[in-house]
């Protein structure tokens, strides 16, 4: 693909990884490096308690046209129809479930969540903008 932009009809063949959301800095969309009590953006200096933190939709595929194999990232709020809630709602959501079984990882999806997520995107074709 040249420069520019342009529109991309492909089908989704993979999701390459199982973290669906990332902190975001609400000021410009980079992520956000957390501690234990504090987020720091390094693109543009915004700080904050890790509790304030805001999430955002990034979702990794691998997607096929009728000739070439691609690797495109989705981010932000035009996933919030597929996955029927936002970003942060969901990513509060991961982490109740994580409470509650005890497990010490809390950027990792719950495996339902991670088949439900193929079960909508691999196999169907959509419209990419790139």
């Amino acid at each position: 693909m040249g420069g520019g932009r342009a529109l991309l009809a492909a089908s989704v063949i993979s999701i390459q990884n199982s973290c669906f959301t990332y902190p975001a800095c609400q000021n410009c969309c980079t992520r956000l490096s957390l501690d234990s009590r504090r987020f720091n953006c390094l693109k543009c200096g915004h700080t904050g308690e890790v509790k304030d933190a805001r999430y955002r939709y990034r979702l990794s595929l691998k997607v096929a046209d009728t000739n070439e194999l691609f690797d495109i990232t989705v981010f932000g709020s035009c996933l919030d129809p597929f996955f029927g809630i936002t970003a942060e709602n969901l990513q509060r959501y991961i982490q109740d479930l994580t409470h509650l079984s005890g497990e010490t990882n809390k950027d990792a999806s719950p495996g339902v969540l991670v088949q439900a997520v193929e079960t909508c995107f691999i196999g169907k074709r959509f419209i990419f903008g790139v």
